[in-house]
């Protein structure tokens, strides 16, 4: 990681110094820094907004764009959106220069005018129709399979640290060979949160070098329902039997999600 990266780092740091104001999800010198600010703007009608602005600053940061994404639980999603492609355009005028607090600032001080604008108003009435804000309302359960995991107590720390993070709770299994993490949360976290898995160096491959998961898969997403236990915690367990395992998914009210995706993995 270049020098004045880490000294971005450092002033971010001591910039956004309030209780979770700042948070680095993953930093590495192949890919770089995964870091989220927590700020509030001023909205339509002066209230505070309240932004999760998450910067991906890859190998060849600032000499190249950042990765931008905005969470708001006041904003739709066309308006995130928007937010971010207004970022990438302040990014643009920055290059070669260290910019996450400018943005930070530009977001702080634009977010209103730019609500304010008509296609802002009309895309976000045309995404937030019943179908849409439905889909992302709410707490999901998303359960993932690992083909492996070689560097397993650097890989465990890391899913650990991304689930608190994000506010993720739920398991990582291991059964034998079989290795299961499912998440329960807010939707647009769980994909943060694969954004993560993938694109961050968290294993090693068969000759030892570092490398980034590609034999994840998704085998279920579904919103929580009523008769779901909502886990209180991310924990990592371990199991002897497929019982035991089974037992794990009824206690939670997952017998189905256990009938229709695992079993088939250990037959």
């Amino acid at each position: 990681m270049a020098e004045a990266v880490r000294e971005e780092l450092s002033a971010l740091a001591a910039i956004f110094c309030g209780p979770r104001e700042w948070e680095v999800l993953s930093c590495s010198e192949t890919d770089g820094a995964v870091l989220r600010i927590h700020t509030t703007a001023e909205g339509l009608v002066g209230e505070d907004v309240p932004l999760a602005l998450v910067f991906h600053l890859p190998a060849g940061y600032p000499l190249c764009l950042p990765g931008i994404s905005v969470n708001s639980d006041r904003l739709t999603r066309a308006q995130c959106v928007t937010m971010k492609e207004k970022l990438l355009e302040e990014a643009g005028k920055l290059l070669s220069e260290p910019m996450v607090h400018e943005l930070v600032l530009w977001i702080q001080q634009n977010l209103r005018l730019v609500l304010s604008q008509p296609e802002t108003a009309s895309s976000s009435e045309k995404c937030a129709s019943p179908e849409s804000t439905t889909e992302d309302d709410g707490v999901w359960t998303t359960l993932l399979h690992l083909d492996h995991m070689r560097a397993r107590t650097k890989y465990v720390k890391a899913v650990e640290k991304w689930a608190s993070a994000l506010r993720l709770t739920g398991r990582l299994m291991f059964m034998g060979k079989l290795i299961l993490i499912l998440l329960q949360g807010g939707r647009s976290n769980i994909k943060e949160y694969l954004i993560l898995q993938k694109t961050s160096k968290v294993d090693v491959d068969s000759s030892g070098k570092k490398c980034k998961e590609k034999m994840i898969s998704v085998l279920s997403e579904t919103k929580v329902q009523t008769e779901h236990k909502r886990f209180l915690a991310f924990e990592v367990r371990e199991y002897s039997t497929l019982a035991e395992l089974q037992k794990e998914f009824e206690t939670a009210g997952l017998g189905g999600l256990f009938s229709e995706c695992v079993l088939g993995l250990v037959k």
